[in-house]
C-alpha cells in the first residue's frame, strides 16, 4: 500500500510576508513530481514549511502523511516519519566526520543499532556509485567539499537513510555535466513503491535523468497548472510569459527566496519546533 503525503491549501510565510497562499498538492510513493517556476514564489519555502523550519509560520491548511497531521511534529521527528530533504546550499558540520553524521542520522531515524559492518558495507558501495572519494568518511561534513561534492553527499544521506518522501531542493545547481548524471542517474535508481519524490528544479536537463510523473509550475505561491513532460519542454521554449497569457495570471515581483531561506541546521534530521 502506498504511503501518501498531502498538501492541503497551505498558507505560510517568515516574519510576517505571506508566501505560500493556498498550495494543493499529493504525491504517492513511487511517484516523481516536479515543481518549476520564477524566482521568489515560494518553490523553496514549501520545501522548508514541509520538512518543519521553525522560522516560517503556517497560517492555514495542512501538510499530512498517511492521513496524520506533521504540523505539530519537531523536525526530527519528521525525519523519523520517513521525510527527508536535501539541500541546495548544504551546511558545512566542523568537527563531525561524514560517516559518524551518516550513522548517528540512521539510528536517530530507525531507533535501532547500526551494525558497524553493515553500515561499512553499505556506506562503501553507496558511495562508489555515487563516486564519491575514498577518503570521505574520514573528513568532516561538507567542510572543503566543493559544490558539487556537497550535493553527492546529499544523497548519499539519501540513500542511506532510505526515507519515505525525498524532497529535492534543486540539487542541479552548481553541478557539472557528469555530476548531474551521476546524482540524476542515483535518485533515479532509487524511485520505487516505497520512495516518493518532490523535485524542485529550474532546469530541463536534471529531469532528462529523473523522468517526472507529474510537472506542476508554481507562480505566486500556488500552483497554477499541472501537466506532464510536455511543460518541461514548453517552459524551456518559452519560460513563464505563456502562463501570463494562457491563464490570466500577473507574475508578481517577490523577493528572492534565497533572501528569505533558512537552513534547519546541519541537515534535515536536526531537532525543531514549530
Amino acid at each position: 500500500m502506498a504511503n501518501v503525503l498531502e498538501i492541503k491549501d497551505l498558507h505560510a510565510g517568515i516574519d510576517g510576508k505571506k508566501i505560500l497562499k493556498g498550495v494543493n498538492l499529493t504525491i504517492k510513493t513511487g511517484e516523481v513530481h516536479a515543481i518549476m517556476g520564477p524566482n521568489g514564489t515560494g518553490k523553496s519555502t514549501l520545501s522548508s514549511v514541509i520538512m518543519g523550519q521553525p522560522k516560517f509560520h503556517v497560517t492555514s491548511g495542512d501538510v499530512l502523511m498517511d492521513k496524520e497531521s506533521l504540523l505539530n511534529m519537531a523536525v526530527d521527528e519528521r525525519a523519523r516519519k520517513g521525510i527527508f530533504l536535501a539541500y541546495q546550499y548544504p551546511a558545512e558540520v566542523p568537527g563531525v566526520t561524514n560517516s559518524d553524521f551518516i550513522r548517528t542520522a540512521m539510528k536517530a531515524c530507525s531507533g535501532k543499532d547500526v551494525s558497524l559492518f553493515s553500515f561499512i558495507k553499505n556506506y562503501e558501495k553507496a558511495c562508489g556509485e555515487l563516486k564519491m572519494p575514498e577518503d570521505l568518511a574520514h573528513r568532516y561534513l561538507n567542510e572543503g567539499f566543493s559544490g558539487g561534492e556537497k550535493k553527492r553527499n546529499e544523497i548519499l544521506q539519501m540513500k542511506m537513510l532510505k526515507p519515505k518522501f525525498a524532497i529535492l531542493d534543486e540539487i542541479d545547481s552548481g553541478l557539472d555535466v557528469d555530476a548531474l548524471r551521476i546524482v540524476g542517474e542515483n535518485v533515479s535508481n532509487m524511485i520505487d513503491e516505497n520512495l516518493g519524490c518532490l523535485l524542485i528544479t529550474h532546469y530541463e536537463r536534471l529531469l532528462d535523468y529523473i523522468q517526472p510523473d507529474f510537472v506542476h509550475i508554481m507562480i505566486n505561491g500556488r500552483i497554477v497548472l499541472t501537466g506532464g513532460k510536455e511543460l518541461i519542454a514548453k517552459i524551456d521554449q518559452n519560460g513563464y510569459d505563456w502562463v501570463k497569457e494562457e491563464l490570466g495570471i500577473e507574475i508578481e515581483k517577490e523577493e528572492d527566496e534565497e533572501k528569505t531561506h533558512v537552513l534547519l541546521g546541519s541537515c534535515a534530521h536536526n531537532s525543531g519546533n514549530k
